[in-house]
């Protein structure tokens, strides 16, 4: 077995960071207070790294050294003790367990590398599918206006009273206003930061409806908005809420294929401490609801309540957005005959000026039926 024989703890440490498989180290060498570099460097592992040390120990009776030696070793983790004389075998019979178990940790390592690449793919993935379903939407909002001015300009064509005209041409100006508006609000997404920042939640709760104005009407949605009086501003990147609201709120769509209201509200709330204010955002929707056995799992990749028209991902993003964020979501569902419906609640820190951008809250994620 290839070996190399360090001269100090400072060196072993050192062979450590470079990919040592295992490490034998003799107690005599915690001298002093020689063995802190090594905790330390042990103490800032990887999740997924226990790095064996084959520790050779002195034989004989408990003594004051021996039990210092052993109070010494214990923050060492993944420790094998062989008691001095050793046969050549134990030592290589331990040593080649210890490599066994060294090497599976790395088959952990590139496990996890792999599910961390195919979960941004994933998250790519179902970005673009957001970005295209708000796409459609967009394509078909401006559409509208402009068939109505097209079948405008056709009439105008026609031999009609001046008065006529201009009733004809004051509604070609509205529809274009129309069609101007959407086209602010998609160059508004384009130009948005990717960074976090100061966001006014009502600006983009309004964005998100307007987009999906078309659906809502040929769902039969009726839409009731609730917004505080004092503006209600995080700190988050645009893009980043939006994708979550378009998300909660499309599905929300999908779940009233018959018509139905949709709610949403924006409120205020004291957080635990006396100066915490938190933004709550709900998005309620009288649809089909969500069944008990699959409210546990919706946060999850690829569970899905639409058959083959969903991909399972929407949700799953929405919880890695909020995730990153440290923002919390609460959902409440209800499948009971005349009363069905889902209401999703995600609580944000608002934003102040003294706040620092680079401080969230602890990420909590509760389903309730």
């Amino acid at each position: 077995m290839p070996c190399h024989a360090a001269n100090s703890i400072e060196e072993a440490c050192e062979l450590i960071h470079q990919g040592a498989g295992a490490a034998i180290i003799s107690e005599e060498g915690f001298a002093g207070d020689s063995i802190h570099p090594l905790l330390e460097v042990l103490k800032h592992q990887p999740p997924w790294s226990d790095f064996p040390v084959i520790l050779l120990t002195v034989s004989g009776r408990v003594t004051v050294e021996s039990e210092r030696l052993r109070a010494l070793r214990r923050p060492l983790g993944n420790v094998f003790l062989l008691e001095r004389p050793i046969r050549p075998e134990t030592l290589l019979s331990t040593l080649e367990i210890a490599l066994r178990g060294r090497q599976r940790q790395y088959q952990i390592r590139d496990q996890l590398k792999q599910y961390s690449l195919a979960q941004e793919a994933l998250l790519r993935s179902e970005k673009l599918a957001v970005t295209g379903r708000l796409a459609a939407s967009i394509a078909h909002e401006i559409n509208n206006p402009l068939e109505a001015i097209t079948n405008l300009l056709w009439l105008m064509h026609t031999d009609l009273a001046p008065d006529q005209r201009m009733s004809l041409v004051s509604q070609a100006e509205q529809e274009l206003a129309r069609v101007t508006e959407i086209t602010k609000q998609t160059l508004r997404f384009y130009r948005e930061p990717s960074q976090p920042s100061p966001t006014e939640v009502a600006a983009v709760v309004d964005s998100v409806l307007k987009l999906y104005a078309s659906r809502l009407r040929a769902a039969g949605v009726t839409v009731t908005c609730e917004m505080p009086k004092e503006p209600a501003t995080v700190m988050s990147t645009p893009g980043e809420l939006r994708q979550v609201l378009a998300n909660i709120i499309g599905n929300a769509i999908d779940a009233m294929h018959h018509g139905g209201r949709l709610r949403v509200r924006i409120s205020m709330q004291r957080g635990f401490a006396a100066d915490d204010r938190l933004v709550r955002l709900t998005i309620a929707d009288t649809g089909s609801g969500i069944s008990s056995e699959v409210l546990p799992t919706i946060f999850e990749p690829f569970v899905t309540t639409k058959g083959e028209t969903g991909t399972g991902l929407g949700l799953w993003v929405t919880s890695e957005i909020l995730k990153k964020n440290g923002w919390t979501i609460r959902v409440r569902s209800c499948r009971i005959t005349g009363q069905t419906g889902t209401a999703f609640s995600v609580v944000i820190p608002q934003f102040s000026a003294k706040q620092d951008a680079s401080t969230t809250l602890s990420p909590l994620m509760e389903r309730s039926a």
